[in-house]
């Protein structure tokens, strides 16, 4: 399962010009969770995982090449079938998780298939114990990228009573705090100047062109977050506690580490890019925000006028309609069969982007299983970042229907580069926009408009990424009070966003409705990795004389899904993320767009 969410732009209910948005139709995976398949399907697994087990368990050393990739193939079609209804579960939980139904579907569904897949656990862990030369047969050929990354996790495996038991934990343990999580945040209402609104609706306000809308919803998001602080403290501090258990039991030497062996990246390239842009918060965060405090005619900023469109920012309404096509014109203009990869999504209703209460925040692309298609959420204001939000989701999209050939085993792509192809799709949009438009007062707003969110997706992700990591080495010595969470978030904000800020007390406790801290610890630092990554990309795309053969060579990047890792993936391109100079090389770009704006 791969569900990518993205919380760089607040969402919610709201009035507008956003009538008739789609809302997915997830026929496609089952009809209603009384679907009769769904139960017939829970029974094929079932007797599937019983008949292999019995086939395979204890067994896999004395398997010739031809017999065990015979084995591996029928591994594979039995993990597509749970992956097909959890993909169905989450999609229900996150388009309206306040219907009591929709949590209990999940919890069930999701207790039901971990029990399925505990009767499999052996095979990968027996396959894991096999020595090396008898991985090397051709008659494996086809299955040893998958083999390669299942190799990485092989110092950090423990007995398999072990490995159970912690699959099976995991139900009541960080899915569970999680689903509490999310339950929480969809059932606040927040009261902004007499109007009742959700959690999302209210940092949707944040962006307003009016200064004291923008302050009272801040400040009624301050009010929510300080009234439940005690209850995600303890989620989150139960969350890292229950991570670092996991860690320590499999020998991860930091609380980062197994997302970068899952990102199949490694620590120094990580690291590499993460010092590159600290040390960068100067000529980029810093630099622009004293120039928005200029624009603004303000001292300082408040954060509530992070997000703040400029004086003379006239963002006019956009339908669905004009959405669709910017994005369609945009990819097309790159990439004819690009654009008819994404064009389903559409015309086929994979895609949710209406709005109302207990519907998830933020925006992602789930890539089910490579037999059905994937599914992309947004929420559509429409605003022209929600425009760039779309363009960024179908990148996703785009890159996992092109990847589903691969098959279950070898579609999915860590998330590193999964944000490749979705960075590349709002650079696509974003340069699309840009060389229409002709008026030079609304080209450098647009060209703002693209700093801010280069600067959300860089300098913003690393600075959570820096927050995750100041949390979770501090939580090792005992738990955290929610004070000192808020002293540590304070930090890190202050530090990346720069002295044009004014930080008020009540932006302290804002920590507690980013998602990823407790979805998805350590995946933050994937949006940097994929924007600076893309900033490179774009410039070859621009320098090369042959525009269709860069765009032929980069739908096969695509295309491979998790067979490459990303030294193999750039090399065709002459870029190597290793090289340090690499991470500057993207963040020159956007010091470039700083650089434009100020002579503007």
């Amino acid at each position: 399962m791969d569900q990518n969410r993205l919380a760089r732009q607040p969402d919610g209910v709201s009035t507008g010009n956003t009538a008739s948005l789609p809302s997915w139709d997830l026929a496609d995976l089952y009809a209603a969770p009384s679907d009769p398949r769904l139960e017939a399907d829970l029974r094929q697994v079932q007797k599937g995982a019983d008949k292999f087990a019995a086939a395979y368990q204890g067994r896999l050393a004395g398997l010739s090449g031809a017999e065990l990739a015979k084995a591996i193939s029928e591994y594979e079609a039995l993990q597509e079938i749970p992956g097909r209804i959890m993909s169905y579960a989450v999609l229900l939980f996150s388009a309206d998780s306040s219907i009591p139904a929709h949590g209990q579907f999940y919890q069930t569904m999701s207790e039901r298939v971990t029990a399925l897949g505990t009767k499999t656990l052996f095979f990968t862990l027996e396959v894991n114990r096999l020595p090396e030369e008898k991985l090397q047969d051709p008659a494996l050929a086809h299955y040893a990228p998958w083999l390669r990354d299942l190799r990485t996790f092989l110092p950090h495996q423990r007995e398999d009573v072990v490995e159970q038991l912690f699959m099976e934990k995991e139900v009541t343990g960080h899915s569970a705090w999680t689903r509490l999580f999310d339950e929480t945040i969809a059932g606040l209402r927040l009261e902004v100047s007499g109007e009742e609104l959700t959690l999302s609706a209210a940092l949707n306000k944040l962006s307003d062109s009016d200064r004291a809308k923008r302050e009272a919803a801040a400040k009624a998001v301050a009010k929510a977050m300080e009234a439940n602080e005690k209850l995600f403290a303890l989620v989150l501090n139960t969350i890292a506690k229950d991570k670092a258990i996991d860690d320590e039991w499999h020998a991860y030497p930091h609380p980062w580490s197994f997302r970068n062996r899952a990102n199949m990246v490694e620590d120094d390239v990580v690291g590499a890019l993460v010092e590159a842009v600290k040390s960068s918060y100067g000529r980029l965060s810093h630099r622009y925000y004293a120039l928005k405090a200029k624009w603004l005619g303000l001292e300082k900023l408040e954060h509530w006028d992070r997000n703040a469109p400029l004086p003379t920012d006239a963002d006019k309404p956009l339908s669905w309609a004009q959405a669709r096509d910017i994005v369609l014109n945009a990819y097309g203009g790159f990439s004819t069969e690009l654009a008819e990869t994404i064009k389903p999504f559409f015309d086929k209703n994979w895609i949710d982007a209406a709005l109302r209460p207990g519907k998830a925040g933020g925006a992602f692309s789930h890539s089910t299983v490579p037999s059905a298609h994937p599914y992309v959420l947004m929420n559509f204001h429409g605003k022209t970042r929600d425009v760039m939000t779309l363009a960024h989701e179908l990148g996703h999209g785009a890159h996992q229907s092109l990847a589903a050939k691969q098959g279950y085993l070898l579609a999915g792509t860590p998330l590193t580069l999964a944000e490749t192809a979705s960075v590349f799709g709002e650079m696509l949009t974003f340069r699309s926009l840009l060389d229409a438009e002709t008026d030079p007062a609304r080209r450098r707003i647009m060209l703002a408009q693209k700093v801010e969110d280069m600067l959300n997706t860089v300098v913003r992700q690393i600075a959570f990424h820096e927050f995750e990591v100041a949390f979770h080495t501090e939580r090792a010595e005992g738990e955290i009070l929610p004070e000192r969470i808020s002293e540590i978030w304070l930090d890190v904000q202050t530090r990346s966003l720069g002295p044009a800020f004014n930080f008020t007390e009540d932006y302290r406790t804002f920590w507690a409705y980013i998602s990823h801290f407790f979805h998805s610890p350590f995946y933050v630092y994937a949006y940097a990795f994929g924007d600076c990554l893309v900033n490179a990309l774009y410039a070859v795309y621009q320098e090369s004389p042959d525009k269709a053969c860069f765009a032929a060579k980069y739908r096969e990047m695509l295309a491979a899904g998790g067979t490459k890792r990303h030294k193999e993936l750039l090399a065709p391109f002459g870029l190597d993320a290793s090289d340090p100079a690499f991470w500057n090389k993207g963040l020159d770009v956007i010091s470039g767009f700083i650089d434009e704006l100020e002579t503007a």
